[in-house]
């Protein structure tokens, strides 16, 4: 005969409160402080030093305290600098690219939307535009930031293309969920009315899907105004290089000014997209 299994026996009991449940759970917190204090020590380990760009060893902790101090104690030359070079001009810059990049994007996603639809089109031809849409999403935005700095040279040109192509792929997704929860009543209700196309299009399609391509354009802005930033490093223009620039040159004071800039533009930015958001959600 086979040897029946024990089991521990379970703290719960019936009729057991949540309160009570909560107090006889199983203890495990030598297992967390554990973990916790080998993580904490591994950390420590590995950021003790790492290699310059000159080869030579670098002390991590003196490094990131440099970061600190920067961003405690910026250039003000460089924060209040309005020519080309000072930091409102590249704030400015970066936010134009991402907006006018989230725009193109949206405008270049709308066909790939309806015509990935199944309930607008028959399903071959909007499994054909799905597959395109999944491929553009696919490609990472630096490979592209990369592709069109080839093309264009570097600058803002390159990263306004590369927002653009690098939005349509989730702005479609999203306006294809969209389009594919609408109401079929109204549209059935208006053709039976004798509306036009561009009638149905204009009072049955539009007024139930306004909010949430709206809702997705802020919300893509965001993303994009934060890649936009990354994408500076290989020069498709915004903050990033310099940024990068002032931190291989160990000038903290300047890397800080950036930072507290772009620090400053992401909350005025988010404060802005929760109230546009809230406004579309529940009208407030």
């Amino acid at each position: 005969m086979k040897k029946e299994k024990k089991t521990k026996p379970s703290p719960w009991k019936p009729g057991m409160t949540i309160q009570e449940m909560y107090e006889a759970r199983p203890k495990m917190w030598i297992v967390v402080t554990a973990v916790l204090v080998i993580m904490a020590f591994l950390i420590a380990w590995s950021s003790t030093a790492f290699k310059g760009t000159d080869g030579t060893e670098v002390d991590g902790w003196a490094v990131a305290k440099s970061i600190i101090s920067g961003i405690f104690h910026p250039s003000t030359s460089l924060l209040f600098n309005f020519t080309t070079e000072g930091v409102p001009y590249l704030l400015l810059e970066t936010l134009c690219i991402a907006f006018l990049g989230t725009l193109v994007g949206a405008v270049l996603a709308i066909p790939f939307a309806f015509l990935g639809a199944t309930n607008v089109v028959p399903k071959p031809i909007a499994l054909v535009f799905r597959t395109i849409v999944m491929a553009i999403r696919t490609i990472p935005a630096f490979v592209y930031g990369l592709m069109f700095i080839r093309v264009t040279g570097p600058g803002p040109f390159a990263g306004l293309l590369t927002m653009s192509v690098c939005s349509i792929g989730m702005i479609s997704k999203m306006f294809i969920e969209s389009i594919e929860d609408l109401d079929g009543r109204i549209l059935e209700s208006l053709d039976a009315s004798g509306c036009t196309t561009f009638q149905k299009i204009r009072y049955g399609i539009v007024p139930q899907i306004s909010a949430d391509f709206a809702s997705t354009l802020i919300y893509r802005f965001d993303m994009n105004l934060r890649d936009t930033t990354v994408l500076g490093l290989v020069g498709a223009g915004g903050i990033g290089a310099p940024l990068v620039f002032a931190m291989n040159c160990y000038k903290w004071d300047q890397a800080g000014a950036i930072l507290v800039g772009l620090i400053i533009l992401i909350l005025i930015i988010e404060w802005f997209s929760n109230k546009l958001r809230n406004r579309l959600a529940r009208g407030i």
